[in-house]
């Protein structure tokens, strides 16, 4: 391995040639092409979560059904799962960031504390009110099983900032190997996770698929940083081959492999694509970010227009808000529509359905709404004095946020110890991001 870093890189690739000038909303800088990506990304996830709960209750019980298990709805899901996309703009971002950085004179491990405080503050209110909200709810006599519900699914959004903590942490180490091996580094990744399915599937080790939460997430990351040095500046006919290779084999695993059509996991389904993810999902995204480049182009025309520029300005600074609160925005409308006037949501794609979805989103986006207004300010951490812990002090901070990210995950804010123990890792991997005294900057 210390030969792969001490290898001489290749001469410097350019970045993404630039399409036109930013609006002028825009920070000088900003690729537009990946804040639409991000946004699409977050908006689509929470149009998913809003829009799919089948719910009822009987008696003090409240059942949870799926919408896109009706019939052929599945096949949104190969749009909708958007995952892919998040990661790949993540990547091509964190690249960006990365590149700055070190041109400013900053090391990686500065870095990486800066990318881990603005990661993990904003999770300190979600756990700040969801740890003593499920006692409160149960002392108020609410029924036990729609409150356990509740508080555990709160909680399990999470494993996208715990996987992408370990995207986040890999980036100088994959940022070398990318520049030295380029599209190999993401080939190989992909490979492994062919290997890990033939395990899972073929072989009936089930457990090996776990690995592909690392070998799916990170190929697609790693395309994101091949975009941000210009490699993927491609011919639009190869773009559009990349997309079609991507649903292709896609469709293929589908018809005739293990896979099935959801990329999202489905109440009763034996198999998921999603967790873990499988060559099937991989495939989806390749082909998702194949289509998205192929139309670049036209992405930044869009992001230019002046009503998209004020919506990328007004939602870059409150996306990670929205992504965190926006379940909490559903168990409050859940609460009081299902649980507190026992009204069932209609049978998915009926007329009732289909009638009802817009009133059910609007009464979703004026409980969002102040918990924007209220709690956006925590996307902004408060800065430290530069790091200058070491490489040694960092590690043991990601390692503790990234723990404490998965035991909210798994256990989310149902009450007993395991969320006090999360929140605990968190804040401990937070502290040690802390150089010297916290001070109001912005920017940082």
């Amino acid at each position: 391995m210390t030969a792969v870093l001490t290898r001489p890189a290749p001469p410097p690739t350019r970045p993404p040639a630039p399409l036109a000038a930013a609006p002028a909303s825009a920070p000088p800088g900003r690729d537009l092409f990946l804040d639409v990506l991000r946004l699409f990304g977050t908006a689509l996830v929470v149009l998913q979560h809003w829009s799919m709960p089948v719910l009822s209750v009987t008696g003090d019980r409240i059942t949870t059904g799926n919408a896109l298990a009706t019939g052929n709805a599945w096949m949104i899901t190969w749009i909708s799962q958007v995952m892919p996309l998040v990661f790949f703009a993540g990547g091509a971002a964190g690249a960006i960031s990365h590149r700055a950085a070190l041109r400013r004179g900053g090391g990686s491990p500065a870095w990486l504390a800066a990318r881990l405080r603005r990661l993990a503050w904003p999770v300190l209110p979600l756990a700040a009110v969801w740890l003593p909200l499920p006692h409160l709810l149960l002392a108020l006599g609410l029924p036990s099983q729609p409150v356990v519900t509740a508080s555990r699914l709160a909680g399990q959004l999470l494993w996208f900032l715990a996987v992408y903590l370990v995207a986040v942490a890999a980036t100088p180490l994959m940022r070398r190997l990318g520049a030295a091996y380029g599209l190999r580094v993401p080939a190989a990744l992909a490979a492994g996770a062919v290997v890990v399915d033939v395990l899972r599937f073929a072989c009936g080790l089930e457990a090996a698929g776990w690995a592909n939460i690392g070998l799916v997430w990170l190929a697609v990351h790693q395309l994101g940083f091949l975009y941000a040095e210009g490699r993927l500046d491609l011919p639009r006919t190869r773009l559009w081959g990349m997309a079609a290779a991507g649903y292709g084999l896609a469709a293929l695993l589908v018809a005739f492999g293990p896979y099935p059509g959801s990329m999202i996991g489905l109440p009763g389904a034996a198999v998921s694509n999603m967790a873990p993810p499988t060559v099937a999902l991989l495939a989806v995204g390749i082909g998702q970010i194949g289509l998205a480049l192929a139309l670049r182009r036209q992405i930044a025309s869009f992001a230019r227009w002046p009503v998209v520029a004020r919506a990328l300005g007004w939602a870059g600074p409150r996306m990670m808000t929205v992504y965190l609160w926006h379940m909490s925005a559903l168990f409050c409308v859940t609460a009081v529509v299902v649980v507190g006037l026992g009204v069932p949501t209609p049978e998915p794609g009926g007329s009732a359905w289909l009638s009802g979805w817009p009133h059910w989103l609007a009464a979703l986006c004026l409980v969002l709404w102040p918990l924007l207004r209220g709690l956006s300010r925590f996307e902004e951490p408060p800065a430290a004095a530069p790091y200058r812990g070491g490489t040694a002090r960092i590690a043991a901070a990601l390692a503790l946020a990234g723990a404490g990210l998965l035991v909210l995950t798994v256990s989310g804010f149902a009450p007993g110890p395991w969320p006090v123990l999360g929140s605990g890792l968190l804040l401990g991997g937070l502290l040690l991001t802390r150089s010297a005294g916290f001070r109001r900057i912005r920017g940082n």
